[in-house]
């Protein structure tokens, strides 16, 4: 690990996260057409830091937010303790504010730009005032990076070791998004285009800040303490990619939202308390070792729980969803309860698996302690609508629902790696995707046993390779940047495939029991860290016995440096590939119907969450 007295993490959204549901739905679009006050703080500014364990306490967040659910605005006020972990004495602080990130063709100024008044179809997050707590003058500050950066002058230095705080007010706006945006056929549509032209994909700020069919989920509303690298350099650079920008340090949080009374609160933490006023509703929450701090809402969500391993895993879903709802809640047990007993216990109370209605082109999403995945792949195949579709639309139920089964295990995964263990999304992406896919692999074998693991193995790892290569897309490293990948089907095929088939592969090598006790030994070594790709190499390294040690180096290299993927997994599929007309070239525009001439082996390959 690269770092011993601090803890330091990512939240994905981001990387992708996400998984996300395919093709199937071209054929479902043809058949369905006075609030309290913050609590006085744990400490004094510029006063020397607890220690927990020998390592410093973390950064504490302090969170008030007067949320508008009809307005899609909020206002809110967070004081944020932080500690200077480095041996050097700091006066500047950053912060990120990642509602304000945009991709270069729509920052301000250019072609396509958007403006504070010309945006109204993204969120956006701005800082009001900043002081010194507790009771201190302003601070200045200034914004950098397209108003993404936020830049806090300190009065005097903090000396390594100590801590101050400081007081943000901000206000905040999100956008409705268009349900038709989120429906299966505009899912499909994305998914098509990306695999038939080789779309370019960036992650938008409205991917995880919006409201839509009654649903509202806000990823990263309020500013954010920028992590620190090794050097102690912050870490000021977000970049917008197919993957997620979030990254941060664990961090201890309590936040009181203020809200209508009829609006259903799901949160990153523990409900501690709420009150009535009027017509309004105060909640409390609590939250230690959180890499961020989300929230969904709405008037019809529902929720159902079980408690699992020490802990409690919740399913939210709409009210009108709350078969497929609860079906997700076994699901998402059983993972948890895998996952517990293979790698160890998480530092959270509860982790939660909710339905969002996601734009297309986003599957699924993880935050600290909340899974969440695309409402339209909460399909109800005993439903009348159902029943109405043809024949080869309702042959793909199991498809379908092994799918789902996947992304809620692969959901809860990523509460082990990527949050409890950290990572840098956007520099090492398939660090927690190859454990976090591979982990879902294991959730099906220690469930349903060999055979399905295999079949499912087939389906949403190497078919899923498999399919990308015959559309024509081209072998490539595994262990590149975020930014380097042009869109999802690119990301899903090289990134998560790749990376956890490498897993899968490391298992054979070794053994079950060196497998196991490495893995477990990485993530307790790791856990509320970042860890980096040289971690868990090393980490089977040192479980692997003397003539193995060189075969494991190989293995990595050979998986996510190296391009071996139609070797190790498969070469394109000349068959399909004439079945669908697709050359080796580029496709063009006119060949955009092409998916209408799918047989089954695609629609079994095909017909995933990613």
């Amino acid at each position: 690990m690269r770092q011993s007295n601090g803890q330091r993490g990512t939240r994905r959204p981001a990387s992708f996260a996400g998984t996300r549901l395919c093709l199937l739905a071209s054929l479902l679009a043809a058949a369905l057409c006075a609030p309290p006050a913050l609590a006085d703080s744990r400490a004094r500014q510029a006063a020397p830091a607890k220690q927990q364990g020998g390592r410093y306490e973390h950064a504490h967040y302090q969170i008030r937010l007067d949320l508008d659910f009809d307005a899609r605005s909020y206002a809110g006020t967070e004081r944020v303790r932080w500690t200077n972990r480095d041996d050097a004495p700091a006066s500047t602080i950053y912060f990120h504010l990642y509602p304000n990130l945009r991709a270069e063709d729509e920052r301000a100024g250019s072609p396509q730009g958007d403006t504070d008044s010309a945006a109204p179809d993204e969120p956006r997050l701005e800082v009001t005032e900043v002081r010194a707590a507790p009771k201190g003058g302003p601070l200045p500050f200034t914004l950098e990076d397209e108003g993404v950066t936020l830049r806090v002058q300190l009065r005097g230095t903090v000396a390594a070791g100590a801590s101050v705080e400081v007081e943000i007010s901000f206000r905040g706006r999100f956008p409705e998004i268009d349900p038709d945006e989120t429906s299966l056929p505009a899912h499909v549509v994305q998914q098509v285009g990306a695999a038939l032209r080789d779309t370019r994909e960036v992650r938008r700020a409205r991917d995880t800040n919006f409201v839509s069919r009654g649903v509202m989920l806000l990823g990263e509303f309020y500013p954010v303490l920028a992590a620190r690298n090794d050097n102690g350099d912050w870490q000021r650079k977000v970049e917008p990619s197919v993957g997620d920008a979030f990254f941060a340090d664990v961090a201890d949080y309590d936040v009181t939202i203020n809200t209508p009374g009829e609006i259903a609160l799901f949160t990153s933490g523990e409900e501690a308390g709420n009150a009535e006023f009027g017509r309004n509703s105060s909640h409390m929450f609590q939250g230690e070792s959180l890499r961020g701090f989300a929230l969904v809402a709405g008037r019809t969500l529902r929720s159902a729980e079980q408690t699992v391993a020490g802990m409690r895993v919740r399913s939210v879903f709409a009210a009108e969803h709350e078969k497929t709802g609860r079906r997700v809640l076994a699901h998402a047990a059983d993972a948890a309860r895998t996952f517990a007993a293979r790698f160890g216990p998480l530092p959270l109370k509860t982790v939660t698996v909710t339905e969002a209605p996601f734009v297309a082109g986003l599957g699924s999403a993880e935050f600290a302690g909340l899974a969440a995945i695309a409402s339209a792949f909460y399909v109800d195949f005993d439903s009348p609508a159902m029943r109405a579709l043809p024949e080869l639309v309702r042959e793909q139920r199991s498809s379908v629902e092994d799918s789902l089964e996947f992304a809620a295990a692969q959901g809860v995964a990523q509460q082990w790696w990527g949050e409890a263990v950290g990572s840098d999304p956007q520099r090492e992406p398939v660090l927690d995707e190859a454990l976090a896919q591979w982990s879902a692999l294991l959730y099906v074998q220690d469930v349903d046993g060999e055979e399905r693991a295999r079949q499912v193995q087939e389906d949403q790892l190497r078919g899923v390779y498999q399919v990308y290569r015959t559309f024509g897309g081209e072998d490539r490293a595994a262990s590149s940047p975020s930014r380097d990948y042009r869109n999802s089907f690119q990301y899903a095929a090289i990134v998560v495939s790749k990376g956890a088939l490498m897993l899968v592969a490391l298992r054979q090598l070794l053994g079950n029991e060196r497998f196991f006790h490495a893995l477990r030994g990485y993530y307790e070594a790791n856990r509320l860290e970042v860890a980096e790709m040289d971690d868990l190499r090393a980490a089977f390294v040192a479980e692997a016995a003397l003539p193995q040690r060189r075969m494991v180096t190989r293995t990595f290299n050979r998986w996510l440096t190296e391009k071996h993927g139609d070797e190790d997994i498969a070469p394109p599929n000349p068959q399909l590939a004439a079945a669908l007309g697709i050359t080796t070239e580029q496709q063009s525009a006119k060949d955009r119907n092409a998916f209408s001439r799918l047989g089954r082996f695609f629609w079994r390959q095909m017909t995933r969450i990613r």
